[in-house]
């Protein structure tokens, strides 16, 4: 047998081992952000998401005053996670609207009994329909809405300590 038949199934491996390496260092850009950016939200009219708090529509982002949309839901493990800095930023002086996603009231209930509740008002999507049309790739994810009901900007994934200073910067511009 030839040598280079030897060492072929070793250059294979390298080969492969270079190539998930190169993917591990560098990875490619996974962030899904919304084509609605610069646009109003588009028409919505929610139910209720738990028996505390009003039903939510697009309606409620129009009143001249800048809102936060957040997306979040009780089985969502990153929404816990957020939990006490929705809070911070209401403190802060921001209004919260949350948009319950494919969840049962006593669940959501629940949820908010135990990590908190920033929101002004809470809309169930049970089909993910305004998720969707908003470009909204998953849970937590929040939006600021100008006083117009425009979005202004999104922030994907839970929000940290560090971000709620640029949220209320954020929300501070959509002014």
């Amino acid at each position: 047998m030839t040598s280079w038949k030897l060492w072929l199934p070793f250059a294979l491996f390298l080969a492969f081992f270079g190539l998930v390496a190169s993917g591990l260092l560098s990875p490619s850009d996974q962030t899904i952000e919304s084509k609605m950016i610069g646009k109003p939200l588009p028409a919505f009219d929610l139910p209720p998401a738990v028996t505390d708090r009003p039903a939510l529509s697009a309606a409620d982002f129009a009143t001249g005053e800048p809102k936060l949309l957040n997306i979040f839901a009780s089985w969502c493990v990153p929404c816990i996670a957020e939990a006490p800095h929705l809070q911070a930023l209401a403190d802060a002086g921001a209004t919260i609207n949350g948009v319950a996603i494919r969840d049962k009231p006593e669940d959501i209930a629940a949820f908010l009994a135990r990590n908190g509740n920033p929101y002004t008002k809470i809309g169930a999507d049970n089909l993910s329909s305004v998720q969707l049309e908003i470009g909204s790739s998953g849970v937590p994810e929040t939006f600021v809405v100008d006083g117009k009901g425009v979005i202004t900007y999104q922030h994907i994934g839970d929000i940290r300590a560090s971000d709620v200073p640029l949220l209320l910067e954020k929300l501070e511009e959509a002014q």
